[in-house]
């Protein structure tokens, strides 16, 4: 701002005299300045976030531009998830009819937010944002989170203000960090209905932005002014969103690559190879398809089976007015889940499983299928999942099994959820199963850490939080690269300290205050965890088959001297890890876990965070191996 001093005329040097017209047309200049100022420009921002107008709406509903990112964020799911919404709150703003497209890269697309001015602190004052909570991940940090998943829409600084408590180089795996995505809301004399979050990337300037938009720049400069720089959050004010056709993903085959000429001497030699060629594969067609074609037939002929099974089934439904009447009651039941998952029909998974054929029964009642060429999980249930539906829609992580839609079947009243599969099966089964490969120490460890991380997710990241109930070897599931996923949230509950008269659950994993008083609390999946970690050291059942409990004898493990503390343990290890080199100090603290997580008084439990952290140790710990093998303080498992 420009600012003009006029002083008393004195004894010195005359200065330049401002004529009266002048004076009227600089004063007219600088209140329409001053105007502009007021009802157009924002107030400028630091690294900590955009300062509140007091004259704006608030909240308000607007939107953030971003851009789909492989190989993370390429799908609608994992972006809303990041936002905190539906898949079809993306889909629609952003002209997509399919909300289970495959994204893109770079595919642009808009996000819903809620913009609200948040008092900081009485120093700071107010900034403008949409605070968004994010799980810490293993290598996460506010920098690297700010600037690649949500792609400079916040910066480190503003996470440090907005989080003032949190001490950056101290966030644990797991914790819940607020996000303030920067946004702002129009003042209440302005006319754009939206003002929209744009980060201005490297390739762009005002006048391909306001191209991309529909606008004028001077109106992106009224708001912004014309400093603008490179990751700037930028707000593009606009009456409505621009109703731009979106890019498909393309899988058109690149051309086949032209033939090399041959040489005129070459042709005669080329043209025998050919024949010879030709009919060694004539003959092997022949063999192959007589193989292919009588395994084609019995296929055919099961699927024959299966079809004639599928339109006596589905015969029966129609016309069935009954039917209809449960299957729309169904679909009420369940209205708050339908814009997250797919819907499948009850056609898809009879194809898929074969008329739910013995052949691709997993366990219990959970059917192998292949559907579009992916391969699920599909559980079958009588109408019992409205309860599982609500808790699995508010939980994403990846130590938790991915629901992937379902499907609900009104003849029968039956649901079934499609998950997705997971390729190593059950814990139980490496464990006690009959299989020849063994699982390592260090692979136990992660698995260990793995299904902490899931419990950390679901006790403390939830709202209300969520008990699982029903933590056993069984539930734990294992991927092509050996990662545990926590599985079966049938018995699950959302909300703690209830009492319950009705006790289910698998003996050898329940805790005791369930057992007798039916206590609901999330210290009750702590104890199944505890029984988990002693079949991950010893190898043994949770229950014998005389049904004496793995825990019960623990104690075993707390007393005497620390050598017979660790002789005990070795004696009573599975054999397979006593072929290995690792630190037997590794061992003793995930058994001194274990130990905690079973004490009788739910109180003396540790909770998650604290389980997490000392199975991080562990792992510390059994890293401790120098290049030439043990390290001197190490005691050997032999």
């Amino acid at each position: 701002m420009f600012f003009i001093h006029l002083s008393p005329q004195t004894n010195t040097k005359p200065k330049k005299m401002i004529t009266k017209p002048m004076y009227g047309l600089l004063l007219l200049f600088f209140i329409f300045i001053f105007n502009q100022n007021i009802c157009y420009a924002q107030v400028l921002p630091t690294t900590s976030g955009f300062k509140c107008n007091p004259n704006q709406f608030n909240p308000c509903q607007t939107y953030v531009y971003y851009r789909a990112r492989g190989p993370e964020f390429l799908d609608l799911a994992s972006i809303g998830d990041l936002f905190s919404v539906s898949r079809l709150m993306i889909a629609k703003p952003s002209n997509m009819s399919n909300p289970n497209t495959t994204l893109i890269n770079d595919q642009p697309i808009f996000v819903p937010i809620t913009c609200s001015c948040n008092t900081i602190n009485t120093t700071f004052g107010s900034i403008s944002y949409a605070g968004l909570n994010y799980t810490f991940q293993p290598g996460d940090t506010m920098a690297v989170i700010s600037t690649t998943k949500f792609q400079n829409l916040t910066t480190y600084q503003s996470v440090e203000t907005v989080n003032p408590t949190v001490v950056p180089e101290n966030i644990d795996i797991g914790q819940d960090i607020k996000f303030p995505i920067f946004c702002n809301c129009p003042n209440r004399t302005q006319q754009p209905r939206f003002l929209i979050s744009y980060v201005f990337q490297p390739s762009d300037n005002i006048s391909s932005i306001a191209t991309r938009f529909g606008i004028t720049p001077q109106a992106i400069r009224d708001i912004n002014g014309n400093n603008s720089t490179i990751f700037d959050t930028l707000f593009i004010p606009l009456s409505r969103l621009p109703n731009r056709p979106q890019p498909t993903p393309s899988n058109t085959p690149p051309p086949p690559p032209t033939a090399p000429l041959v040489q005129e001497n070459d042709k005669k030699g080329t043209v025998i190879g050919l024949s010879i060629g030709l009919g060694v594969c004539v003959l092997l067609v022949i063999l192959v398809g007589g193989l292919f074609f009588r395994e084609k037939a019995k296929k055919g002929e099961k699927y024959r089976d299966v079809e004639r099974q599928k339109s006596t089934y589905l015969g029966s439904k129609k016309g069935s007015f009954n039917n209809k009447d449960v299957e729309v009651n169904l679909m009420a039941d369940i209205s708050d889940c339908l814009d997250k998952y797919k819907m499948y029909k009850m056609e898809q998974l009879w194809e898929a499983t074969y008329g739910f054929d013995e052949g691709c029964l997993i366990q219990g009642s959970v059917y192998k299928g292949t559907i579009d060429g992916e391969v699920f999980a599909i559980k079958k249930m009588k109408w019992n999942a409205r309860e599982e539906l609500k808790i699995l829609q508010k939980v994403n992580h990846g130590n938790l099994v991915k629901l992937e839609g379902f499907c609900i079947d009104p003849k029968e009243a039956n649901c079934y959820l499609v998950y997705e599969y997971v390729e190593n099966g059950s814990l139980h089964s490496w464990i006690h199963g009959e299989k020849t490969e063994k699982l390592s120490w260090k692979t136990r460890l992660r698995i260990a850490t793995d299904v902490a991380n899931g419990l950390l997710y679901i006790h403390e990241h939830t709202r209300p939080r969520v008990v699982h109930k029903d933590i056993k070897s069984s539930n734990i599931l294992l991927d092509s690269n050996m990662r545990a996923k926590v599985a079966n949230f049938g018995l699950a509950k959302s909300g703690c300290n209830a009492i319950t008269m009705h006790i289910v659950g698998t003996q050898g994993y329940i805790a005791p205050e369930y057992l007798t008083d039916g206590i609901v609390s999330t210290k009750m999946d702590v104890f199944s965890f505890g029984v988990v970690l002693l079949e991950i050291v010893s190898g043994k059942e949770a229950i014998n088959d005389e049904g004496k409990v793995l825990w019960a004898k623990i104690s075993e493990f707390s007393e005497g001297s620390e050598e017979r503390k660790v002789r005990k343990l070795q004696e009573w290890m599975d054999e397979s890890l006593l072929r290995e080199e690792f630190t037997m100090e590794s061992v003793v603290n995930v058994m001194s876990v274990a130990i905690s997580c079973l004490s009788k008084d739910p109180s003396r439990r540790p909770g998650m965070i604290e389980i997490v952290y000392a199975l991080s140790k562990s792992i510390d710990l059994f890293s401790d191996i120098s290049e030439e093998g043990l390290s001197p303080r190490q005691v050997t498992a032999r």
